[in-house]
């Protein structure tokens, strides 16, 4: 891949919620400084990348989401010095660390939209999207009226703290007060974020997940107008930090990757197909019919039509990047038990592409339905303190008293910990450690090498060939399977069994198998 930072080939995502993670003062909140503290165990576990949620100034209405200050770290997380240590600590371990940038909106008490607010016109005027008038409540938007003196209404871009910045309008209807993508006016915006973007790469970031990339530019439907933003910007990375990379929150690919130019697109749960008909999958009466659901008895087919298509479409452009989960979906745990998630996760880590994990999800922590908080609503349980250890207070995670926790954690008697998990040969972690030392070693493994689904079967059965020489198979059923071929060759993992017969093999259930041939 030409101007491609070459890292990403085997790179291997970590999210790391920042609030949730670890808590290095004892307040009851994570922060940069117990992140540092934890990077050993990221790395030892066979991750090589973080992604960290954001860390800058907030109001916290959306837990951070809501930026104040793109140029600050929040203090509840240390300082912009603590990140430059984050940075040069994941470094000097090998690793790589990208930050969370949110591009199409702020906090309402973010400096700029105070300025914008003003009845006088200024540098910051067009920064967000007006209507010229107080009344004015144009439909197919949702706006906010008499919340400051400029005499227009204000465009939400999704909750109701965070005003749309403005990028434009690709379809102009109403010129009283919509601007074009081109208009010298709406320029500054895009700078303004290149200039957030650069303050971080020169202190040490390697790049940035981007939130709601789809969402610059309005009236977009094609989102070619947005695209043409977004090339801009990878124009000015490639010129001048070419290995910083751009994950897009865009779940379509081919327009992410191939007009877009980021060199990530991760699915989530955006009506995507592969994640969707693998994981959440349910019929009218609420039953499982996700693949690895192993009473769910399902081909493959339907899972990767639409990834396949998009996997060929943008080869050598970028990377599809298929996620165990993250802060905005129930935790994996909620949709498959142990033996699935077992099975499921060694689907994810044997895929083209850059994977993401959650924080959590190789231990299998649990989603925990409970209260809504900095508007997490049914997010929240999805986002309780990281498990380090079951025989300290707040299972490790703080010191703090419980009622003092960001949110409490798992305090169910079985609740699992990364220590308990590291210490069980059998455990989750063990097979998710052992799988990403397989992928760093095994160059058919690895982000560049090639896909081709050798079979898939009505009866569940799938495998396929990673590079030249790599396959992966797969039963995720309860019942005994065929494959229609034998898998004798040299085996670099197992779970389950596979028992060759005269041409073809016989999997157990549940099983797993990577061999070569």
């Amino acid at each position: 891949m030409n101007n491609f930072p070459k890292w990403l080939n085997t790179a291997v995502f970590y999210q790391v919620y920042p609030q949730s993670f670890c808590d290095g003062n004892g307040d009851g909140i994570g922060d940069l400084n117990g992140l540092v503290s934890e990077l050993d165990y990221i790395s030892n576990t066979g991750f090589n990348a973080i992604w960290l949620n954001p860390c800058f100034d907030s109001p916290f209405k959306d837990a951070g989401y809501d930026v104040k200050n793109y140029f600050k770290v929040a203090p509840r997380y240390g300082t912009n010095d603590d990140l430059v240590r984050l940075f040069k600590e994941a470094h000097n371990r090998g690793m790589h660390v990208i930050l969370d940038l949110v591009p199409g909106h702020t906090s309402d008490k973010c400096r700029w939209f105070k300025q914008s607010a003003k009845p006088t016109r200024n540098r910051y005027s067009d920064r967000y999207i007006w209507t010229n008038s107080g009344w004015a409540r144009p439909e197919g938007y949702n706006w906010v009226t008499g919340n400051a003196d400029r005499n227009g209404t204000y465009m939400l871009n999704f909750f109701l703290n965070q005003p749309a910045l403005n990028y434009g309008f690709n379809v102009v209807t109403d010129p009283d007060w919509q601007i074009s993508y081109r208009d010298k006016r709406v320029k500054p915006t895009l700078e303004a974020m290149k200039k957030v973007m650069r303050f971080w790469l020169d202190k040490g970031a390697d790049g940035f997940r981007v939130d709601m990339a789809d969402s610059l530019v309005k009236n977009d439907p094609d989102k070619t107008a947005t695209a043409w933003l977004w090339r801009k910007v990878r124009a000015m990375l490639d010129r001048h930090y070419p290995e910083a990379v751009l994950v897009s929150e865009w779940c379509n690919a081919p327009v992410a990757i191939n007009k877009a130019r980021f060199h990530c697109d991760f699915l989530l749960n955006h009506g995507n197909k592969l994640t969707d008909y693998a994981f959440y999958k349910r019929d009218k009466e609420g039953k499982s019919t996700a693949y690895f659901c192993k009473t769910a008895h399902v081909s493959a087919k339907n899972m990767l039509s639409v990834y396949l298509r998009e996997l060929n479409q943008t080869r050598n452009n970028g990377y599809i990047s298929v996620i165990s989960g993250n802060h905005d979906v129930e935790r994996l745990s909620y949709f498959l038990d142990d033996s699935e998630r077992r099975v499921a996760f060694a689907f994810l880590l044997t895929l083209p592409g850059v994977p993401f994990v959650y924080y959590g999800d190789e231990i299998g922590m649990r989603y925990i339905p409970q209260q809504s908080k900095e508007g997490g609503f049914h997010r929240t349980g999805s986002r309780t303190p990281m498990q380090w250890d079951d025989a300290l207070p707040n299972m490790g995670f703080s010191t703090a008293k419980a009622n003092k926790l960001y949110l409490d954690v798992d305090r169910t008697p079985d609740a699992p910990s990364a220590a308990g998990q590291m210490r069980d040969k059998s455990s989750l972690w063990n097979e998710v450690h052992t799988l990403l030392e397989l992928r760093r070693t095994q160059t058919d493994l690895q982000s560049d090498g090639e896909l081709e689904v050798t079979e898939c079967g009505e009866n569940g059965v799938l495998c396929y060939r990673r590079g030249q020489h790599t396959y992966v198979a797969i039963n995720p059923t309860d019942e005994e399977r065929k494959l229609s071929d034998v898998v004798g060759s040299k085996r670099l993992f197992e779970i389950g069994r596979a028992t060759d017969g005269d041409g073809f093999a016989l999997l157990a259930p549940q099983t797993v198998v990577v061999f070569e041939k």
